[in-house]
């Protein structure tokens, strides 16, 4: 196996006992990067700065200054993560020239860290959209990548990132991981501090990490939490479970949802198959199946688009004045449709969400997480626009990518996505399982034993 195929956890492992230098990891996966420059995953590489890094951590290691598991690992960063002295574009012609000046809250942790930057990812311009057309699906270049952090996924999947950050509005970690068979963990929101992140929309933006295993998300995660003052919905990280280890294959009295609502409607039957035998598996380790009707599920799209369109219009607003030209088209309207939605139709979205997290959080009293597709189909060719489902019903493609991610930025509650097999197409599936706010770690156990029990 070569350095760049390896986990996070098992780089980790191999550079802790001193059998594989961070030049030699750094190295590989830099030679990987260019190696699948086609596909469209980074804005840029940052190769001279990762050398130096990883000469540095070669260093620390050496002389016994290891700083944690992300010490030496290369990573990309979303392209709207500010890294100080270099470009945040956004993936957008508004952004030429753009320098940032100091680092986000979430760089400076991976860099206190020991994390090496490999490069700057592409998303869909202003990470609004859900297909990131600049980036070529990892498994299938004539598929889409998924969206908007379709290049930190196509990054981590194709093997040219350890791991990656992306941020997640309406599902923006989970769709491209999902498409892309990676891991994308959407944490609680307020959890990872943003600041230093472009917004798309504050009250629903999440940053969290994509990787190649579950352990790894958990890695990288620890090291983002933790409150941040500059960012208003930052909240401090909870406690550490200090309750003794289980066994994570035993799921015995955790109790899972099954919806019977909304999460297995127009849905790809190949995708509600996978992840109905992967939620028959929890149960064989234990879990015990409960059918959960979901709250409020008709109101999920128009309160998403209530919040997301005048609060990211609002961000804009002075550039979509000054340089409308320089959108790509499909954003550009976005933004103009943002200037005909009303401060009403804005606070009766936030009171519809005030409703629906009440809801989730009576539903998630009755049971521990959720389980369900992430996606209702997997990745469509590039250029398709629309779905067209067995009883007549046309989506546009967009829309049925976030439609079952959406819920979990809206209630807030975090989310992840792990890959359960493939369609016959071999493109991947992605399971999704959601828990309640600040309850990562119970998540994370879910994700373990469906992981551990498809390998």
């Amino acid at each position: 196996m070569r350095p760049y195929e390896l986990s996070l956890t098992a780089a980790a492992r191999e550079i802790r006992a001193r059998r594989l230098s961070p030049v030699e990891l750094v190295d590989s996966v830099l030679e990987r990067a260019r190696e699948v420059a086609s596909l469209g995953a980074y804005v840029t590489l940052t190769a001279d700065r990762a050398r130096r890094s990883a000469l540095a951590a070669e260093r620390d290691v050496a002389h016994g200054r290891l700083r944690g598991p992300l010490h030496g690992v290369p990573m990309g960063l979303k392209d709207l993560i500010d890294v100080a002295g270099t470009a945040t574009t956004a993936s957008s012609r508004v952004r030429a020239g753009h320098r940032a000046p100091a680092d986000s809250t979430v760089a400076a942790r991976l860099t206190a860290a020991g994390a090496v930057l490999a490069g700057k990812t592409h998303t869909h311009e202003f990470a609004y959209g859900l297909t990131t057309p600049q980036t070529r699906n990892a498994r299938d270049r004539g598929r889409v990548a998924g969206g908007s952090s379709g290049g930190s996924a196509v990054a981590v999947a194709a093997g040219a990132a350890t791991f990656a950050l992306g941020t997640d509005t309406g599902g923006s970690i989970r769709v491209p991981a999902a498409l892309n068979g990676v891991v994308g963990l959407k944490p609680t929101y307020g959890l990872v501090p943003r600041h230093g992140v472009t917004s798309l929309s504050w009250s629903l933006d999440h940053v969290g990490p994509i990787t190649r295993t579950v352990e790894d998300a958990t890695t990288v995660l620890a090291a983002l939490v933790g409150h941040d003052p500059r960012d208003p919905a930052s909240r401090p990280a909870p406690a550490p479970d200090r309750r003794p280890a289980t066994d994570p294959d035993d799921l015995s009295g955790l109790r899972v949802g099954v919806p019977t609502t909304y999460y297995f409607d127009h849905v790809d039957p190949e995708v509600a198959d996978a992840v109905r035998r992967a939620v028959d598996r929890l149960a064989l380790r234990g879990a015990r199946l409960v059918d959960v009707e979901i709250p409020m599920a008709r109101y999920v799209q128009a309160v998403q688009w209530g919040l997301m369109v005048p609060e990211a219009t609002a961000y804009h607003e002075r550039t979509l004045r000054t340089a409308a030209g320089l959108y790509e088209d499909d954003v550009r309207v976005l933004l103009e449709a943002g200037e005909l939605m009303s401060a009403g139709d804005h606070l009766r979205a936030q009171r519809a969400r005030t409703l629906m997290r009440r809801e989730w959080a009576r539903m998630l009293r009755q049971v521990d997480v959720v389980v369900a597709p992430t996606v209702p189909l997997t990745a469509v060719p590039a250029g398709q626009t629309s779905v067209s489902w067995p009883d007549g019903t046309v989506e546009s493609v967009s829309d049925a990518y976030v439609r079952l991610s959406a819920p979990a930025n809206i209630t807030g509650v975090p989310a992840l996505t792990v890959p359960a097999g493939t369609d016959r197409a071999g493109l991947p599936i992605g399971l999704q399982v959601l828990g309640r706010p600040f309850d990562e770690a119970t998540v994370v156990r879910v994700g373990l034993a469906h992981e551990r029990g498809s390998a």
